[in-house]
């Protein structure tokens, strides 16, 4: 029995996200620029994306572009860049062909006016499809998430539409980029580190952590389904006691 068939569909995750980690890691150990490690990461996002829909995962979130990676040498943002734009445009049959909803969450203003253009394009052409919801999270960071929707807080309360009174964890949630999307119940990351690196720490808070020595552009179907099938192994007790 291969591993996908050992998974039970009546324990699935609504929600996965992923650090893919180990693009650069993965190019040095080949001899190769990082630029090349990122095109052939480009696999392992489509296996991955194909695996979660396949598996009936509903939100598969992709931590694709940080805050900090605006920091790295502008070659190598440039040629980011470059790929996303080229992903977009050649993945929209596939998106298409799996039904899958295409979202991002971040700072998108700041994108180049192609890239923006592109992902706005690709969101509005799979709106209307019912299947997955395949989230890239775009020069995207926890900490600026967090300020950024204390400062939508502030403004209302100072606008006198909304009572500071009535802040709570539920409202608080409401003006994140995540307001309309489940919390993660797994988090993935891969290329054997452990931590988290900024992403999602507000909606992390009791989410299952699985974490995999495998570079980034190896990542394939059967890492994703064991990921799965590791998950469905753990008791969650969301701070209760156990049952």
């Amino acid at each position: 029995m291969d591993l996908r068939e050992q998974i039970d569909k009546e324990k699935l995750p609504v929600h996965v996200a992923v650090i893919m980690d180990g693009n650069g890691r993965w190019a040095r150990q080949q001899g190769k620029s990082r630029v090349a490690g990122h095109q052939h990461g480009v696999t392992a996002v489509r296996e991955v994306t194909e695996a979660a829909a396949e598996t009936g995962i509903r939100f598969l979130t992709l931590f694709a572009f940080s805050t900090e990676n605006w920091q790295r040498p502008q070659e190598e943002v440039n040629a980011l860049m470059t790929l996303l734009v080229n992903t977009l445009e050649s993945e929209i049959e596939t998106l298409m062909k799996n039904n899958i909803v295409l979202r991002a969450i971040g700072n998108l203003e700041v994108l180049p006016e192609e890239v923006r253009e592109n992902l706005l394009k690709t969101m509005g052409k799979t709106s209307a499809n019912t299947g997955m919801n395949l989230v890239l999270a775009l020069s995207y960071s926890a900490r600026w998430e967090i300020a950024h929707a204390a400062g939508q807080i502030a403004h209302d309360v100072k606008e006198e539409k909304l009572d500071p009174g009535k802040i709570n964890e539920k409202l608080f949630s409401d003006y994140l980029q995540t307001r309309d999307i489940p919390d993660p119940d797994l988090l993935i990351r891969t290329s054997g580190e452990y931590r988290i690196s900024n992403f999602l720490l507000w909606q992390i808070a009791y989410t299952e952590l699985y974490f995999t020595p495998k570079l980034w552009p190896d990542i394939r179907k059967e890492d994703f389904f064991q990921a799965i099938l590791d998950y469905q192994h753990r008791e969650r007790r969301f701070g209760r006691v156990s049952e």
